[in-house]
C-alpha cells in the first residue's frame, strides 16, 4: 500500500483475513459464504479493502495467496464505480491499473478472467440492458459469465457488494437495485444465474446488508469498525457548528456574507498551519445549496445575487474555474458574466481551484471532498433530514488526521438561515441517528466555541510544557521489538540521529546472537533444529491377501530446503521488521540453513523472545529519552508518529503535555462568567457550565492571591491532562476536574485537584491512581488532591482534601483495597483549605 493504516484499519483487515480464510474452504454454490464487512462513513472501507485485494493476490503471512482469483465490485451507481477504481489504483502499490477493468455494455466472455478486479453496476443489469441478451455477436449473458466463474473456481471467486452508498437514490430506483443485487445471493435459475459461493457485503451498518440477506441461508461471517474507533483515529473532524438567526428569517444574504468570510477565515488558518508545518496547502471549499427551479427557472436562489455577496463578503471577484456547480440539467453556466463551470461530484476533491459549488440535491452521491468545510443552505426546515445526510459526508478531515496546533481546523461550520432553534434541534437530532457517522460533538455556534491562550500567559504555558500526561490505550499494542525498530527508523529518517536504524539494528542482531549461543551453552538449539531438520518417518507393511499390518521400522529423512524456507518466514513474521534476514545476512559466512533455523528456534523459544523483548523496551526508552527534545521540535505529524510509537504498549507511558494554542470548548450561551482562566474566547472571558462542586471549589481557589490561573479539564480531548488507574483488573483513564496555577517566589506551582463523589464505585481505584501518579511525579505538581464535600466535627459542610502530594497520605493511599478503606483515610487524613 501507498499509504499506512490506521490501528482501527490493521484490526479490521486481519479479521477481514481471518474470516474469508474461513469462508474460503466452505464456499461452494451449495453452500454460499458471506463475509459482512460494516464500518461507518469515514473509515476508509475502500482503503481496506484494497489492502485485502493486495492480500488476496500476493499473499500475507498465514494467508495464502490466489494470484488467479477474480473479484467483482457491485454497486448501484456507476460514479461510485469510478470512485472506486481510482482509489484503488492511487492507493496500492501492488495491483496495476490493466487489473482494474470496468464492465461496460460491450463486456463478452466465458468466464471473468483472474488476477483481476471488475467493477459492475446494477444500472447495467435489467433484462433490458445488453450485458443480459444474448445477440449482436454476443456469446455469453453476464449472468452465464458468472455462473461459470463461480462454479469453476468457487474459492477464488470473490463478489464484493458496495451497500455503503446504497439509499442515496430513492423510489423505484433504489428498489430495483435491491432487487438486482439480491440475485447474486439467491441466485436467479430464470437469468442462468447460480447462487454466489463468495460475497463480502460493503456497507455503513450491519443493518444495510443484512436487509439483503433476508430469505437467505448463506454462512455469515461479520466484520464491524466501531464508530468510536474512527473518531479516536483523527480521520474525522471533531465537530460541526451549526450558525442560524435567532427566529428563521429572510436574512439569508447576510449569513451567506458570515459563511463566505468563515470560508475566507478557514483559508488563512489552513494556509498559515500547512506553511509552517511544511504540509502540501489545503484549499478549503465553501458549499452551498440552493433551492430548486420551476419550468422557467434552474432555481429560485438568485444565483447572481449571491456570487455577489460572495464576492462583497471576501472583498475580491472570485477567479476564472472558482465556482462550479454540480446541477444535472444543464451544463456551464453564465452567472452576470461569471463562468460557473459544470462537474462531477467526485471530480471536485481533486480539483484545487475549486473554491465554492453550487448544488441542489445530489451532492452527497459520489461524493467524498474533505475540503469541504463551510456549508451554507437556503433549503426550508423541511429539507432537515437530507441536510444531516449530506453533513455525515463533509466531516472528513483534509489531512486524514486531527490538527493539534489550531483546534478550529477540526470544525466543520452549517449556514441554515431558514431555520430556528426548534429546526435546527431536528438537524442536530437527525444528525445522531444518521448511519454517516457525526462528529464527536454537534451543536450550535451558541454552543461550541473556540478558545485562545490568555495573553499575558506565555511563562506558565512554557512551564506546563515540562510537565507530563499520559494517552491511555490511545494505539494498538505493538512489540518492543517493532517499537525499537520503528524509533530507530523514524530518528534516521528525520535525521535526528542518522545512524540510528544501522545503530539499533545491530544491537537486536547481537542480541539475537547471544540468545542463539544460550541455547547452544544449553544444548536446547540442537534438540529444536532437529525437530525441524530432521522429518521422522514409520514404514508399515500390509501382507497382500491376509491385510495383517507389521511395522517395517523408523528413519529420518532431511527436510527439504524449502521446508526450512517455510519455517524462516514464519520466525520472520515473529520478529517483525525483517529482522531474520538481518541475522542471516549478519552470519553470511556460514551454511545458510544453519543460520535460518538458528532463527526459527529462537523465534519458536519463549523464553528467548522474552528476554529479546525486554532488551528491546529498555532500548526504546534509553533512546527515546536520548532524543525526546529533539522529537519536540519536529513538525506535527512527526511528532504524533514518535508519540504512537512511545504509546504502543501494554504499560502507560508519559507524554510531554503539550497545550495547543487554541482548544474547542462547549458551553451553553448563558453560561458563568469565571476570572484567570488559561484559555479565553475571542472577548477575552471565560464561561462555562460547572456543577455546584466545582463552582464553589474554583471559588475557594481563586480566594488565594497565589492563584494566577486555572484550567477545566474536559474529558476525553486530544489535549486533556490524562491519569491512569486500574479498575477490575484493566487500566482506564481519568481526568481529574481542574488544575490550577499559584505562583511564589520560587516560580510555578501546579496543583490537580478532583471533586468526586463518594458514593461512585470508582472512587478507591481512582485514589489509588493519583497516589500512583503522585508518587512518580511529585516532582512537577505540588497538589494532588482527591476532594468530597462532608461535614467537619463542628457539623459544617466544607470540602475536605486528601493531598497525595504528601508522603504520609500518598503511602496509606496506595494500600487502599476498597471505598470503606478510602472513607476511613478521608477521616483520619483529610482537611479542608487552610
Amino acid at each position: 500500500m501507498k499509504v499506512g493504516l490506521f490501528d482501527f484499519q490493521e484490526d479490521a483487515l486481519a479479521e477481514l483475513r481471518t474470516k474469508l480464510t474461513a469462508a474460503r474452504l466452505l464456499a461452494s454454490v451449495d453452500n454460499p459464504q458471506v463475509v459482512s464487512f460494516s464500518a461507518p462513513t469515514g473509515a476508509g472501507k475502500t482503503i481496506v479493502m484494497t489492502a485485502l485485494f493486495e492480500d488476496i493476490f500476493f499473499g500475507e503471512p498465514g494467508f495464502d495467496a490466489q494470484s488467479d482469483a477474480a473479484i467483482l465490485w457491485i454497486s448501484d451507481m456507476p460514479e461510485l464505480n469510478e470512485q472506486t477504481r481510482l482509489k484503488i489504483e492511487g492507493k496500492s502499490d501492488r495491483i496495476r491499473v490493466r487489473q482494474l477493468v470496468t464492465i461496460d455494455a460491450s463486456f463478452d466472455a466465458e468466464r471473468l478472467e483472474g488476477g483481476h478486479i471488475y467493477f459492475m453496476n446494477t444500472q447495467k443489469l435489467g433484462s433490458e440492458k445488453l450485458l443480459t441478451k444474448k445477440g449482436d455477436g454476443r456469446q455469453y449473458t453476464i449472468w452465464e459469465t458468472l455462473t461459470n466463474t463461480a462454479q469453476a473456481a468457487p474459492d477464488r471467486f470473490c463478489v464484493v457488494i458496495d451497500e455503503a452508498h446504497r439509499g442515496m437514490r430513492g423510489g423505484k430506483a433504489a428498489d430495483k437495485a435491491q432487487t438486482i443485487l439480491q440475485r447474486f445471493l439467491l441466485g436467479s435459475p430464470e437469468d442462468g444465474l447460480c447462487r454466489m459461493p463468495l460475497v463480502i457485503g460493503v456497507s455503513a451498518t450491519p443493518r444495510r446488508f443484512e436487509e439483503l440477506l433476508s430469505e437467505t441461508t448463506h454462512t455469515v461471517h461479520k466484520v464491524y469498525i466501531k464508530a468510536e474507533d474512527v473518531r479516536a483515529s483523527g480521520l474525522l473532524k471533531d465537530r460541526i457548528l451549526i450558525h442560524y438567526p435567532d427566529s428563521a428569517s429572510q436574512a439569508e444574504m447576510t449569513l451567506l456574507a458570515e459563511a463566505a468570510n468563515r470560508w475566507q477565515g478557514i483559508e488563512k488558518r489552513w494556509g498559515d498551519y500547512c506553511q509552517n508545518q511544511d504540509e502540501k496547502v489545503v484549499y478549503p471549499i465553501l458549499v452551498v445549496q440552493v433551492e430548486d427551479g420551476t419550468d422557467e427557472k434552474l432555481t429560485k436562489t438568485n444565483l447572481g445575487t449571491s456570487l455577489a455577496t460572495l464576492e462583497s463578503a471576501i472583498g475580491r471577484r472570485l477567479r476564472e474555474g472558482e465556482v462550479a456547480h454540480t446541477f444535472n440539467d444543464t451544463g456551464d453556466l453564465d452567472v452576470d458574466g461569471r463562468r460557473v463551470r459544470r462537474i462531477e461530484a467526485s471530480r471536485i476533491e481533486e480539483e484545487k481551484s475549486i473554491g465554492v459549488v453550487l448544488f441542489k440535491m445530489s451532492l452527497s452521491t459520489g461524493w467524498d471532498c474533505p475540503r469541504a468545510e463551510v456549508m451554507m443552505s437556503f433549503r426550508r426546515a423541511q429539507d432537515h433530514t437530507y441536510i444531516a445526510q449530506l453533513l455525515g459526508r463533509m466531516v472528513r478531515t483534509p489531512l486524514a488526521r486531527r490538527v493539534d496546533a489550531d483546534s478550529a481546523l477540526n470544525d466543520v461550520h452549517l449556514f441554515l438561515p431558514h431555520y430556528d432553534q426548534a429546526t435546527v434541534e431536528s438537524v442536530i437530532q437527525d444528525l445522531k441517528n444518521v448511519e454517516d457517522v457525526p462528529p464527536s460533538e454537534t451543536g450550535t455556534s451558541r454552543e461550541l466555541v473556540t478558545l485562545y491562550r490568555r495573553e499575558g500567559m506565555e511563562k506558565v504555558f512554557e512551564a506546563i510544557a515540562e510537565l507530563v500526561t499520559y494517552r491511555v490505550n490511545a494505539v494498538r499494542k505493538q512489540s518492543a521489538l517493532r517499537r525499537l525498530m520503528g524509533l530507530g527508523r523514524g530518528l534516521t529518517h528525520d535525521r535526528i540521529d542518522e545512524d540510528a536504524q544501522e545503530t539499533v539494528k545491530a544491537q537486536i542482531i547481537g542480541r539475537m546472537a547471544a540468545e542463539v549461543k544460550r541455547l547452544r551453552d544449553a544444548g536446547t538449539l540442537e534438540a529444536k533444529a532437529k525437530q525441524i531438520t530432521g522429518i521422522d518417518l514409520k514404514t508399515i507393511a500390509v501382507q497382500h491377501g491376509t491385510g495383517v499390518k507389521e511395522e517395517d521400522g523408523k528413519y529420518t529423512i532431511e527436510a527439504a530446503s524449502a521446508d526450512i524456507d517455510r519455517h524462516f518466514q514464519q520466525a520472520g513474521r515473529l520478529l517483525g521488521n525483517g529482522l531474520h534476514m538481518d541475522y542471516w545476512r549478519d552470519q553470511g559466512d556460514r551454511d545458510a540453513d544453519e543460520v535460518k533455523v538458528e532463527a526459527v528456534v529462537l523465534a519458536q523459544d519463549h523464553e528467548g523472545m522474552k528476554n529479546l523483548e525486554t532488551f528491546a523496551e529498555r532500548g526504546f526508552d534509553t533512546l527515546y529519552a536520548e532524543h525526546k527534545r529533539d522529537i519536540a521540535m519536529l513538525k506535527e505529524q512527526r511528532q504524533q508518529h514518535f508519540q504512537r510509537l512511545r504509546l504502543a504498549t501494554s504499560v502507560p507511558q508519559t507524554i510531554p503535555w503539550a497545550l495547543p494554542e487554541t482548544i474547542d470548548f462547549r458551553r451553553s450561551p448563558k453560561a458563568q462568567e469565571y476570572d484567570k482562566h488559561l484559555f479565553l474566547e475571542e472577548n477575552d472571558t471565560f464561561r462555562a457550565d460547572l456543577g455546584n462542586w466545582e463552582q464553589e471549589l474554583l471559588q475557594e481557589e481563586l480566594a488565594d492571591a497565589s492563584v494566577i490561573g486555572w484550567l477545566r479539564n474536559v474529558d476525553r480531548k486530544p489535549w486533556s491532562l490524562e491519569i491512569p488507574y486500574e479498575d477490575a483488573g484493566s487500566v482506564k483513564p481519568m481526568f481529574p476536574d481542574l488544575l490550577v496555577v499559584r505562583q511564589d517566589e520560587k516560580g510555578y506551582l501546579f496543583d490537580i485537584l478532583e471533586p468526586h463523589d463518594p458514593s461512585l464505585k470508582d472512587n478507591a481505584a481512582k485514589a489509588v491512581g493519583l497516589a500512583k501518579f503522585a508518587e512518580q511525579h511529585w516532582v512537577l505538581f505540588d497538589r494532588i488532591q482527591l476532594i468530597r464535600k462532608k461535614k467537619g466535627a463542628d457539623g459544617v459542610e466544607r470540602y475536605f482534601r486528601l493531598d497525595f502530594g504528601v508522603e504520609p497520605v500518598r503511602r496509606k493511599a496506595l494500600a487502599l483495597k476498597d471505598n470503606n478503606q478510602l472513607d476511613q483515610l478521608f477521616e483520619t487524613e483529610s482537611s479542608p483549605k487552610s
